[in-house]
Order: structure tokens, then sequence, then C-alpha cells
């Protein structure tokens, strides 16, 4: 990576952090409020997308049941704002909240509980039989919490009012994208401390050769649990959040189809990059907003789109961008890496001729 390059990246990533603080302004200016709304539906979901893609792109696992943690972290921040509004506590001795403070660092220690117990079964098995257990153990918790009519049943759980933060008026929408906002660059910050660690290297070699990494002495069971645990928790975070933003909870949540179109977001912005997954659920989000106000079969143009993506882009709509910005700059690199090798050739070439010549005059 030249210098260039190393200040363009930042710049970068500062001028979209620039936007992002601005859009709610910028939203209200220009007569489009509704944009906040959708702006904060594609942070929220860019989390669970980017959870996922820690165990789908960089450990290379198919998992097809991460709406479960999607739906448990929606749950109990539900769940805790009911018995709060009842005044029951939970169990007998649990007392319900409405702080946010609270419910989400539960949300995400639950549902790294419940990420623990599916992998740890789950890990056991690989390639499809790994897919179809995370799948039956997802419709498991969906049809579980159809059955709670305590909680709503299939009709869901209804929740007043947004958790509270101090200081902070939680019933304004800006304010609510502000909070998602810094939850997510936080999360996206952490999330590139794990990737680009020993641990997140350990991922992609067992990604690559799982049997490589074990002859060098590399548990890989261990490591991926503590991966889906990790992706897990990042779900469930994600979860709260959506549960808060739509201030309702339902076992929609977790239905496969949600983990289905957590997977087309990964897909759609590149398997295996930081960033990708917040790209995959903007262009998702918006196409299906798109594209629902055009027709009712917008899932099949949405078909299409992803066909496209996944046969012409070669890594996403991410590795799209990055070499239309940046063609005439490889097309640099490449041809002094070429000289550069051509040019460690040459000299055993000089050498060999100078020995011959000096054979010959002998």
């Amino acid at each position: 990576m030249n210098s260039e390059t190393s200040f363009k990246r930042p710049a970068l990533l500062a001028a979209v952090l620039i936007v992002l603080i601005a859009l709610p302004t910028i939203a209200d200016a220009t007569g489009y409020s509704a944009l906040t709304s959708l702006a904060t539906r594609i942070l929220i979901y860019g989390i669970a997308a980017a959870s996922l893609n820690l165990v789908l792109g960089y450990g290379g696992l198919v998992s097809f049941g991460h709406a479960a943690f999607f739906g448990i972290g929606g749950y109990v921040v539900g769940i805790l704002y009911q018995h709060y509004s009842l005044e029951e506590p939970l169990f007998g001795f649990i007392p319900g909240t409405n702080q946010m403070l609270i419910t989400l660092p539960a949300a995400i220690l639950i549902s790294g509980l419940a990420a623990a117990a599916i992998g740890a079964l789950s890990l056991r098995t690989g390639g499809v039989q790994f897919i179809m257990i995370t799948l039956a153990f997802a419709q498991m918790l969906f049809f579980l919490f159809v059955s709670l009519k305590t909680y709503g049943g299939d009709d869901g759980l209804i929740i007043r009012r947004t958790n509270e933060l101090p200081g902070l008026n939680m019933r304004d929408k800006h304010t609510v994208y502000y909070v998602c906002l810094v939850i997510t660059a936080a999360f996206f910050a952490l999330l590139w401390r794990i990737v680009n660690s020993r641990f997140g290297n350990v991922l992609v070699g067992l990604r690559q050769s799982e049997k490589r990494m074990a002859a060098i002495g590399l548990p890989a069971y261990r490591y991926r649990l503590m991966a889906f645990i990790i992706s897990g928790m990042g779900c469930g975070l994600a979860g709260a959040l959506m549960a808060n933003f739509l201030r309702f909870a339902s076992p929609d949540m977790m239905h496969w189809t949600k983990s289905g179109e957590l997977m087309v977001m990964v897909i759609l912005g590149g398997v295996g990059t930081l960033f990708g997954p917040l790209i995959g659920a903007a262009v998702f989000i918006v196409l299906e907003t798109t594209l629902a106000s055009w027709t009712e079969n917008w899932q099949l143009a949405l078909g299409f789109i992803l066909l496209f993506v996944v046969l012409y882009t070669h890594g996403g709509v991410q590795a799209l961008v990055l070499r239309l910005a940046h063609r005439p700059e490889n097309r640099n690199r490449f041809s002094e890496s070429t000289m550069r090798r051509f040019k460690v050739l040459e000299r055993p070439l000089r050498v060999r001729k100078d020995a011959r010549r000096s054979n010959g005059k002998r």
C-alpha cells in the first residue's frame, strides 16, 4: 500500500462520516424527512449483516440461523419493557426496565449465551449439515416465541416507548438515529480490531485450510465457537436496536427469511470485507423500498440484481466501486510490480552471461 492509498482511505471514511452526521439536517432541508428513518434501518441491519459476515466471510461458515439472535435481542428489549410497564418482575425476581444502558447489554449477553449453546452443537458438524442445524435451531426458537401468548404470540410484542438514555430525548427520531450511528461506528471499530488481530488471521486461515491450521496446533473448534458467539452478540445488539426503533418485536425477526435477507446483504456488499455488509444493507433496503413502490413482485427484480452482482462484480458492490475508482492506479501498480519482477529475474541472467563470457575467454 503506497502513501497515496493510505491517505485516501481515512479521508474517504471521514467524508462518509461527515455525510452521515449531516444526513438528518439534509433530509429535513430537502423535504425527505423519511430518509432519516431509512438510514437508521440501514445502520441497524449493517450491524447484523457485518456480524454474520464475521463467520460467513472470514470464517467460511454458512449460517442460516442468525435471525434467531436478531430476534432474541429484540425480545429481550420487549420482555423487559413489558414487565417494567406491568410492574411485574420477570421470573419473580428480575425487575423490568426501560433503560437502554441495561437492555442493550442484556440483549448482547443473552444472545451470546444462545449463540454459545447453538454453536457448541452446530460446529461439531460442517457443510450442509451445519447449515441445516443452524436453520433448525432458528426455526425452533421462532415457533417457541409464536407459542408464547404471554408475550403476544404470533402478533408480537408492542413497546410503547423507546428505551430511555439519560439526558437524551429518545422520542425524537433524530436522536435515535444519532444513537444508532454512534453504536454502529463503535461496533465497526471493534470489528476492525477483531478482523486485523491474530484471532481474525486464524479465522481466515481456518477458512482456507483447516488441516493446515490444525497441523500447527490451533484448535479449529475453539476459534470458530468464539467467532460464532461474537457474531451472535452482534446480531443481538442489532435486534435490540431494531426493537427500540420500531417499538415492536415479533417472531418474524427470527424467521428463516430474515436470515436469508442478512445473507443477501453480505453477498451484495462483499463477502469477507469490513464495510461490504453495511454497503449491502444500504443497497438492499434502498432497492426494497424503491422496487416495492413500483411492483408487488419486487423480490423477482431483486433476484435478478443479486444474480448480476454475484456473476459480474467479482466481490460485491464494494469491489465493483473500488475497481472503477482505482482502475488506472491498479494498472500502474501492476506494471510497476511487473517491472520489479523482471529486474529481479534479470540479475541471475546477467551473472550467467558474464560467467559464460569469462569461461569463453579462458
